[in-house]
């Protein structure tokens, strides 16, 4: 089983690093076809978020496949596979899959058991499939992954008032003003991540609120599901404009280069009333030079971990009930995997024993003549069919079902001198 993960998060790498390697949903078919052009990649799948980027794959040989990876993520970086290596994490084969159903069900997020990051993981899996990266063990997987983040969810409270990025960076601004409610925000961006934004800053009684964002259609949407508030729409044009009315900006856009500078800020403000701003995307919106400008306070998503921790540990209990999930599903995965190596016998036999009824079948036919052969063939079909299924059936649901690697390995060995199968020269 040779399944590798190879990549880097926010446990493993700051966001200056994290923003190198981010590859957005339009790079994806042409990452995929590049992994996979490499000799030893197999299979390929890359989930890449604000918070990670994580590339699994299936490897003919691990080691290769891991060094492979790895220098495709130093080549998209632009730097050297030395200086990036501190920052990966690697783990294979039975941890590969624990770590895929961890993050499914949220314990690997930066906020534990947070629900987003199991939409990203069917966005990744829908991907691989449209982008033809996936084979039948990763395909299996990340089934299974989404099907164990859905477990954990309904069968704990893990993500019961988890908060999300965007309510940890709405925590982070309450602690750091006095009076949020007078402050005028604006948001850039009108995703989900800015819907979620507004919801939180509405919750802390804040009603002066603006959003910029490229789609006016867009970010109508977003607007009409607050209408108990006058939500005031620039377009991106007009954004220096937005935020020099405003106190306090949030940007959580797809930009893959900072739209916002020292430049910018020192162009279009006054200068003479402090302003915040708080990027929560990766890549950043926001050039770290913003820091310059006297008059602004600005945080990105790892300033985040410190509001972040403070409410991890009332998690932390379901945090265990969740752990006992995975470890099921993983056996699960295991078990269905280790079935596998009874497929070329089982599917050898099949094909013996129905060559032989075929045979038998035109045989009784022929003997009985063209006239009722024509008038019945479907019924001796069917019934032909049905012995055969019915013979094969249960051996076949015991040797899957059979746990014990030798014991099932003893069956195979038995099955394919009892039968004379040859399965060498079928799968080749």
């Amino acid at each position: 089983m040779n399944i590798v993960v190879v990549g880097l998060s926010h446990k493993t790498a700051s966001v200056e690093v994290r923003e190198k390697l981010s590859i957005p949903e339009a790079q994806i078919e042409e990452a995929i076809a590049l992994l996979k052009s490499y000799p030893h990649i197999q299979e390929i799948a890359i989930i890449s978020t604000c918070n990670r980027l994580e590339i699994y794959g299936v490897a003919a040989d691990l080691e290769q496949g891991v060094r492979e990876i790895s220098q495709f993520l130093a080549d998209k970086a632009r730097i050297s596979l030395r200086e990036l290596r501190p920052n990966l994490f690697t783990l294979l084969r039975e941890d590969a899959l624990r770590h895929l159903m961890r993050v499914s069900a949220g314990l690997e997020s930066l906020v534990l058991g947070e629900g987003q990051i199991l939409a990203q993981v069917k966005k990744t899996y829908k991907l691989g499939q449209k982008y033809k990266g996936l084979g039948r063990l990763l395909d299996r997987l990340f089934k299974q992954a989404i099907s164990t983040g859905k477990r954990v969810r309904s069968e704990t409270s893990i993500g019961t008032g988890a908060v999300s990025i965007s309510s940890a960076a709405v925590e982070l601004v309450h602690t750091k003003v006095n009076n949020l409610p007078d402050y005028s925000v604006t948001i850039v961006g009108a995703g989900k991540m800015a819907h979620l934004l507004v919801k939180h800053l509405l919750s802390k009684g804040v009603t002066k609120i603006a959003i910029v964002n490229r789609s006016h259609r867009r970010a109508q949407e977003l607007c009409s599901q607050f209408s108990q508030i006058e939500i005031q729409i620039y377009p991106l044009g007009e954004m220096m404009q937005a935020i020099a009315t405003a106190d306090l900006v949030f940007t959580s856009t797809g930009a893959t280069q900072p739209i916002l500078d020292r430049a910018k800020l020192e162009e279009h403000l006054t200068l003479d009333k402090d302003l915040m701003l708080v990027d929560i995307s990766v890549p950043r919106n926001i050039d770290a030079n913003v820091k310059e400008v006297g008059c602004v306070s600005a945080y990105n998503v790892d300033d985040l971990k410190a509001v972040v921790a403070a409410n991890q540990e009332t998690r932390r209990q379901m945090a265990q009930e969740a752990e006992v999930i995975i470890e099921q599903e993983v056996g699960n995965y295991l078990l269905w995997w280790r079935s596998l190596e009874t497929v070329p016998t089982i599917s050898c036999l099949r094909n013996k024993v129905e060559s032989i009824r075929e045979q038998e079948m035109e045989k009784a036919l022929s003997r009985l003549g063209s006239e009722f052969g024509e008038k019945h063939q479907e019924v001796i079909e069917a019934l032909t069919r049905g012995i055969v299924n019915k013979i094969l059936h249960e051996p076949m649901v015991q040797l899957r079902a059979q746990q014990d690697i030798e014991a099932r390995r003893h069956c195979l060995r038995s099955l394919q001198m009892l039968f004379d199968l040859d399965t060498e020269e079928q799968y080749g």
